[in-house]
């Protein structure tokens, strides 16, 4: 399989706990965004084809956010908790 270079722009903070997380794993950046490409790419991946994956594939619409979310479990968990006293 032929390599080529990439170049990506990420936070510096993200880049930095990257780095650490690599070291402590005895691995490198190249090897980690190889793999994490190969996982994500691959059709065989066991974890998209595990149950609860499946299930919840697709049952947020495209524009949602983590903010969006946030606040739905927000307000899904302080509702309940108004009833329990």
């Amino acid at each position: 399989m032929e390599r080529t270079k990439l170049t990506i722009r990420v936070d510096r903070d993200l880049l930095e706990q990257a780095k650490r997380y690599a070291r402590e794993n005895d691995t490198n950046l190249t090897r980690l965004v190889s793999t994490y490409l190969g996982r994500i790419v691959s059709r065989n991946d066991p974890l998209t084809e595990a149950p609860t994956v499946r299930r919840l594939s697709g049952i947020l619409p495209p524009e949602a956010s983590v903010e969006v979310y946030q606040k739905y479990l927000a307000e899904k968990y302080a509702s309940q908790s108004q009833g329990t006293g």
